[in-house]
């Protein structure tokens, strides 16, 4: 198939640190990959690297055909690339149906004259806004919450907020940093399910970080995994599974016996 996402030797000094060193990940479209590995390896500076919060110290990063390096986060978002934090970031004290909203308009067609006068294609653009936000609302079980605070969600449908606004943007690739943190059981088999819907459904690739390996070997087909800064193992979930390097640096010998690894 082909790549949709290519990082190759891709380093990131920070000072006299190392944070990466020399990754290769390549990522297939519509592939639904994870990225494993203990904490401080390094997992999120690749995606703050994807998403231009960060200039790499050395290497590339193709996107869809296109380098990613030296761009800014909102043309990344612009190209296609959308992700969610470990840490929900919404807008707390706004309703539900303006964080879907205001996620819309990095595609808006308008410009500031149209808006201040309330032209034509600004009314026009705001009602074609209005109706993808109630829609993926819609998609996401959160139409009957949309006039409510973002603040005042349980927990659980804060994630589907932050997912679904991701989602506004019209991704290629949505980049999904420990989505199942803080989650309960059951909101994390919800999870795994929404995922695997956007990605066969929605045809949208995925591309996750996560310490829950019940999620990550559920859903993942392809898994790398990064340990002081390097990829130390890739493939599917049962080679890596029983990968002695991965055993060692991260998964433990417990995880064989219970299934479980603490990161």
């Amino acid at each position: 198939m082909e790549n949709l996402l290519e990082i190759k030797h891709l380093s990131k000094n920070f000072g006299g640190i190392e944070a990466l060193k020399d990754v290769n990940i390549t990522v297939e479209k519509g592939g639904l990959v994870g990225l494993i590995g203990p904490n401080g390896a390094g997992k999120t500076t690749i995606f703050n690297l994807l998403t231009g919060e960060y200039v790499p110290t050395s290497g590339s990063m193709i996107f869809d055909g296109r380098e990613l390096t030296n761009h800014h986060p909102y043309q990344v978002t612009a190209f296609g690339i959308a992700r969610t934090f470990q840490n929900i970031r919404l807008f707390s004290n706004l309703s539900v149906l303006d964080n879907v909203r205001i996620a819309c308009h990095i595609h808006v067609k308008y410009g500031v004259f149209d808006s201040i006068i309330h032209g034509k294609r600004f009314v026009g653009g705001e009602k074609e806004i209005y109706e993808k936000s109630i829609e993926l609302l819609r998609i996401f079980k959160l139409e009957d919450k949309k006039d409510e605070l973002a603040k005042n969600l349980p927990y659980g449908e804060q994630r589907r907020l932050e997912i679904t606004r991701a989602l506004a943007t019209n991704p290629k690739l949505l980049l999904l940093d420990e989505p199942a943190a803080g989650m309960n059981p059951q909101e994390t088999e919800e999870l795994m399910e929404t995922i695997k819907f956007l990605r066969d459904k929605m045809g949208i690739t995925i591309f996750l970080i996560e310490h829950d390996m019940h999620l990550v070997m559920g859903i993942c087909e392809k898994i790398y995994v990064l340990d002081f800064g390097k990829v130390i193992a890739e493939g599917d979930p049962t080679a890596i599974q029983h990968d002695p390097k991965v055993i060692e640096a991260y998964l433990g010998t417990a995880y064989l016996e219970g299934g479980k690894v603490n990161a």
